[in-house]
């Protein structure tokens, strides 16, 4: 499991501006309306407690003593009241409504902008990131971005409306009273800060452990059968809990401040609520100020929907900064620096003229060929794909500080078998990563049909290789579909010749639904060798010109490993290939032979030379050194 810990950094103002950015360039329009009925509410709801006065003032005060009074303005006043609510209520319904569509509009393309920028990202990435780890950001942070956007969103929106048009009305009601509310005001924001500062702080790490959590069950869930055979469950139980323990420990921290800023703010409106009462009553009695029994008594309203605003973001707090801790680590994700890639050398389909010259065509003709624009004269040039793979003093390590590999110069001719021998962490895999680019060398030159790779097209260089790894992967779909992943334009045919080629056909075509027989689970459904066939069969049905096998045949049997051969050996055929593999005997044909000991090339040559020779290779062959 990969321990590494994302650095931590403290809630700030930018991350939640960028995800605001999220909903209005998404949905302006709709925000903007969402935005023009929040302040219709808070307005409508401000001109309930604003009316108290002019009611008390106005209607109720001069009509009370009179013999005969006449209601028919305060009836009036009713009415325009109740029209205000109705228009509030509608305005709070559809920017309720509006706010679900438009958060969950909003979560699918942060969903679509990760997963779009994590097909960029190096192999590094998922190197140094648990699986885990990164599924956590689509389930648990993501989720936390819907409730602030449906919830938290409107409501801060509302809280900013109610707090400036009450000050407003406050200011205008009663100056005197209103220089009460404006200590409060510092108080309340000094709170905040201060409480929401340390809640903020424990979000964010338990988001982190969170994510924690979900990588060590994700991985425990996939090695479970290593976990029982080794009886490892009690030393699996301690490490998570360990891990639960942090993400305990971060989260009730979290909660204890979040869960605190309600009752403060609470008791704090309501100690202005007794001071304003008082500090009204004496500027009344004293004639100071103009105070009158309608003014007091929405004045007092006021003092509650002042502090209420202040409570509705306490109690939306949790939410708000678990969404920004979420929001950080997504950011994180969509920030980190995609794959760079520098090639101009692109792969195109190509045919020879009747002067025997290439030309680049649209159909697929079974021959490529590398085009090369020159920007000097800006003329363009065709190399045929041939497979001439050759590394020149190439030094490379995943750590700057550890070498690899170190110096190494080998060449493969065009339809050259190369097989790699040696023991774990020789650097075979590592070469055949160079090769396609999942790494860069940091010195050295790895030239292809006499180009630097470097200046080849990533996705042109991968689609000239066919891979074939130790470890299987298949999605969830047909068979058809798994063997045409290599493929996506191979016909049905193609798709059966491939199969036949590694000789899957036969155990397919038994399946009750043949080549439309449904996988998941990474086809949990066959065997490890049944699944190493498709494989084998998705890079047939692909056609490079450059094979690498890394163990392809280690999980298969040895009768079926006889079988699969004579299919590799065809599909070897005129195609340059690397082979790692630990089993001596299937490399027994290959044109060359390299031994790897600490990055370095010990030996080189064919199978009867290195007999011969009597060194590394012979004493693995007949037993007396064994790989590690």
């Amino acid at each position: 499991m990969n321990n590494k810990k994302p650095k931590l950094s403290k809630y700030n103002i930018a991350t939640a501006k960028r995800l605001l950015k999220y909903v209005t360039e998404t949905y302006k329009a709709r925000f903007i309306l969402v935005f023009v009925c929040i302040f219709l509410s808070a307005v409508a709801s401000i001109s309930v407690s604003l009316s108290l006065k002019y009611m008390l003032d106005d209607f109720i005060l001069p009509l009370i003593g009179q013999k005969s009074p006449d209601y028919t303005e305060f009836y009036r006043a009713l009415a325009v009241l109740g029209c205000i609510f109705i228009v509030g209520v509608i305005a709070t319904f559809i920017y309720t409504r509006m706010m679900v569509y438009i958060g969950q509009g909003v979560l699918k393309r942060v969903r679509d902008d990760m997963f779009e920028h994590m097909q960029t990202l190096p192999i590094r990435y998922f190197d140094q990131n648990t699986n885990g780890s990164i599924m956590s950001l689509y389930t648990n942070d993501t989720d936390t971005l819907r409730q602030m956007i449906s919830q938290a969103i409107p409501q801060a929106l509302m809280s900013f409306f109610t707090i400036i048009v009450t000050f407003i009305s406050m200011l205008v009601l009663s100056p005197l009273l209103t220089l009460l509310a404006i200590v409060v005001i510092g108080i309340l924001v000094f709170v905040t800060k201060k409480i929401g500062g340390n809640s903020g702080k424990y979000f964010v790490r338990q988001q982190v452990s969170l994510a924690d959590v979900t990588g060590f069950v994700e991985e425990h869930m996939n090695g479970q059968r290593v976990v029982k055979v080794f009886n490892h469950e009690q030393k699996s139980k301690e490490e998570f809990d360990q891990l639960n323990e942090a993400l305990f420990d971060s989260a009730s921290q979290a909660n204890k401040y979040a869960n605190m800023m309600g009752p403060v703010i609470g008791n704090i409106g309501n100690l202005q609520f007794v001071l304003t009462a008082v500090l009204g009553g004496v500027l009344s009695v004293a004639g100071v100020g103009g105070i009158t029994l309608g003014v007091m008594a929405s004045y007092l309203q006021f003092t509650k929907s002042f502090t209420q605003p202040f409570m509705q973001v306490a109690q939306q707090f949790n939410s708000i900064v678990m969404a920004l801790a979420g929001a950080e680590r997504i950011f994180a994700l969509i920030d980190e620096k995609p794959e760079t890639d520098e090639g101009y050398v692109t792969l195109v389909n190509a045919k020879r003229d009747a002067d025997g010259n290439i030309i680049e065509c649209k159909e697929r003709t079974g021959m490529w060929a590398w085009k090369h624009p020159h920007s000097a004269d800006g003329s363009v040039s065709y190399t045929p794909l041939t497979g001439d793979v050759r590394f020149e003093d190439v030094t490379f390590g995943y750590n700057p500080n550890k070498v690899i590999l170190k110096d190494i110069s080998l060449f493969a001719k065009p339809g050259q078998k190369l097989a790699f021998v040696g023991s774990t962490g020789a650097g075979k895999t590592t070469i055949t990563n160079l090769i396609n680019r999942f790494y860069d060398i940091q010195e050295g030159k790895i030239r292809y049909d006499g180009i630097n790779i470097t200046k080849i097209k990533k996705d042109d260089l991968r689609r000239s290789l066919g891979i074939v790894l130790q470890d299987t992967h298949l999605f969830t779909g047909t068979i058809r579909d798994n063997i045409r992943y290599g493929n996506l334009d191979a016909t049905d045919e193609q798709i059966y010749e491939a199969a036949r080629l590694a000789h899957a056909d036969q155990f397919i075509r038994m399946l009750p639904n043949g080549y439309d027989t449904m996988l998941s689970g990474d086809g949990e459904e066959l065997s490890q060798g049944q699944r190493q066939l498709l494989s084998i069969a998705r890079a047939a049905v692909a056609d490079p010109p450059v094979l690498i096998l890394d163990e392809a045949t280690s999980s298969i049997d040895t009768r079926t490993e006889s079988i699969v051969q004579k299919g590799m050996d065809n599909l070897m055929k005129g195609r340059t290939v690397f082979v790692i593999a630990h089993r001596l005997s299937t490399i027994r044909n290959s044109d060359a032979i390299i031994v790897l000991d600490h990055g370095q090339i010990i030996e080189r040559g064919d199978h009867a030379d290195l007999i011969k020779q009597k060194g590394t290779y012979y004493q693995l062959y007949t037993g007396k050194l064994e790989l590690s």
